[in-house]
């Protein structure tokens, strides 16, 4: 009786949304993600300079990561949900205000974790860079190193801010009267701000973050698609051959530097050119003796008998891995000749109506859509597998800027620079994927597994004519009334020039990949300790390293 009867109120709503089993798989979910974050980034950053801000920072934007590329498959599901498998909407979303609430919930779930990703991008990671950069410098203060930081990060707030301006007054539609003052030209402006409630603005800064991942899915998830199946079918060679081979080396470089250092056996001085040569023996000395550790500890650890006992396994699964791949990109292949072929033209953005070339894919999902749930299965699968092969080429490759390796992505010894440049980089990426997505199987991203009855007349003997219902699948001809399309496909297609630079990106991806699966026919094996030993590592971080 003491207690209020709205805080009963809501103590009965919490307790009900606990115990709803979806809730429960949604925080689920969340949770496996945060753990995996937690897992990766672990695993990667480098015990010597961890920090706890950059940590929280590089966890808490690979889940914003991870999230948001989950929320392509709960679109798809949602639209198709509403349907039964003859093509009527279910009693529960027969009005069309509720299929609006659930379409309008989709889409701000998106203006949601996009707006996350902008200040990630743009405010968070800049800072937590900078302030780390500034911390290196001991002669400055913790107050100091924040003014810093601050500072340089008012310039990514800059770019976002001209880029949310130019998304908000650039209007979509043009004005009808050409003969319009300059007054009602600007009124126009204003208008169309108002009515888009800064969602064009939005939209714009994410079509623009959206740009600069399709660099990155070119540069690396291309790359990471072609090595990583090969990596896994060739494997690793044998830690004895790596031993002999480096044990021969050893000597090698222990005679060359007997052989200078006799020339001073007289007391004569060493040339300039004897001392350039004797140092880098010295240094190559150094890296084969730490290799020699590596290869020595790698000989008896646990987890290389595990690798080598599972090693069919890793064959079977490099098979599969590179059967997808090839799936991808003949998708991939089919679905921008379709394109350019039969869409509308370049002014729109390549939009297509429908698909006119048979694409494996697209007919894969439509199919599996009559076995519930194998299509969500395999769309979640996808979007998984897209955001693990692009991990896989920015761990191969380091990251890059132009000709310029910055960082490499080492375990247990990446910088937290590197780490935060990672997950900045994924964050883009990710919103490329859905794009990615789309151009594979364009139909079932556009509606899912939806279907609609049409009315089909038959004539009959007698010359009377029988109407009956038939169930086609959901395409750019159905009735607009009778199919919802999802709310990606009408975000992928708000901008016009953005489609054309993501059509053009789509065939330096299926170029990127062919050239990155010949270099990987061409690589030998990869070295059992590969990535841990390096010339300008320290001894000290070896050292740590090694007791790990």
């Amino acid at each position: 009786p003491w207690i209020p009867s709205w805080i009963l109120r809501s103590f009965n709503l919490i307790l009900d949304w606990f115990l709803n089993l979806k809730s429960m798989c949604q925080i689920f979910r969340i949770l496996a993600i945060l753990v995996f974050c937690w897992n990766y980034i672990r695993r990667y950053q480098s015990q010597q300079e961890s920090e706890v801000v950059s940590t929280i920072t590089a966890i808490c934007a690979l889940a914003v990561a991870l999230i948001t590329s989950a929320l392509l498959p709960v679109d798809i599901f949602l639209v198709s949900y509403m349907k039964d498998s003859k093509g009527v909407y279910k009693e529960w979303a027969a009005d069309n205000i509720t299929r609006q609430n659930i379409e309008d919930t989709v889409l701000y779930g998106y203006y949601t974790l996009y707006s996350i990703i902008l200040f990630c991008v743009f405010l968070w990671i800049p800072f937590v860079y900078f302030y780390y950069e500034e911390k290196e410098d001991d002669d400055l203060n913790s107050c100091s190193q924040v003014k810093n930081a601050l500072k340089y990060t008012t310039v990514f707030v800059f770019v976002c801010s001209v880029l949310l301006l130019i998304g908000a007054f650039v209007p979509l539609n043009i004005p009808t009267n050409q003969n319009s003052t300059e007054w009602e030209k600007v009124k126009f402006l204003f208008e169309e701000l108002g009515s888009s409630r800064g969602l064009a603005a939005l939209s714009f800064s994410i079509s623009t973050l959206t740009l600069i991942g399709m660099l990155a899915v070119i540069t690396y998830t291309a790359y990471g698609m072609s090595a990583l199946p090969l990596n896994l079918i060739k494997g690793t060679q044998s830690v004895v051959y790596e031993r002999l081979q480096n044990t021969e080396d050893l000597e090698e470089v222990e005679q060359e530097m007997e052989k200078i250092k006799s020339k001073c056996r007289d007391g004569r001085p060493l040339s300039t050119r004897d001392q350039r040569a004797l140092h880098q023996l010295e240094e190559k000395l150094r890296t084969l003796k730490r290799r020699d550790r590596h290869l020595e500890n790698a000989a008896s650890s646990y987890w290389i008998k595990v690798c080598c006992a599972v090693r069919p396994f890793k064959v079977v699964l490099g098979i599969f891995f590179f059967l997808v791949a090839l799936l991808f990109i003949i998708a991939l292949f089919l679905s921008n000749l379709d394109k350019a072929l039969h869409s509308v033209g370049f002014d729109s953005g390549f939009i297509i109506f429908g698909t006119n070339l048979a694409n494996p894919l697209n007919k894969l999902l439509l199919e599996l859509q009559t076995v519930f749930p194998l299509d969500y299965i395999l769309i979640a699968i996808i979007t998984v597998y897209l955001v693990f092969t692009s991990m896989a080429g920015i761990r191969s490759m380091g990251i890059w800027f132009f000709w310029m390796r910055l960082y490499k992505i080492r375990r247990r010894r990446t910088r937290p620079q590197a780490l935060l440049f990672l997950c900045m980089i994924l964050l883009l990426m990710v919103l490329h994927t859905s794009y990615m997505i789309y151009s594979l199987a364009p139909q079932y991203v556009m509606y899912g597994s939806q279907k609609y009855q049409i009315n089909q007349t038959s004539n009959a003997w007698q010359g009377n004519s029988n109407t009956t219902l038939v169930t086609e699948m959901c395409d750019a001809n159905a009735p607009e009334d009778q199919c919802t399309v999802t709310r990606t496909y009408l975000f992928l297609h708000k901008f016009w020039f953005f489609n054309v630079a993501y059509y053009f990106g789509n065939w330096a991806f299926i170029a990127i990949f062919l050239i990155g699966l010949i270099v990987s026919c061409c690589k030998g094996k990869r070295s059992v300790i590969e990535g841990e030993v390096d010339d300008d590592d320290s001894d000290l971080s070896d050292d740590e390293h090694l007791q790990r």
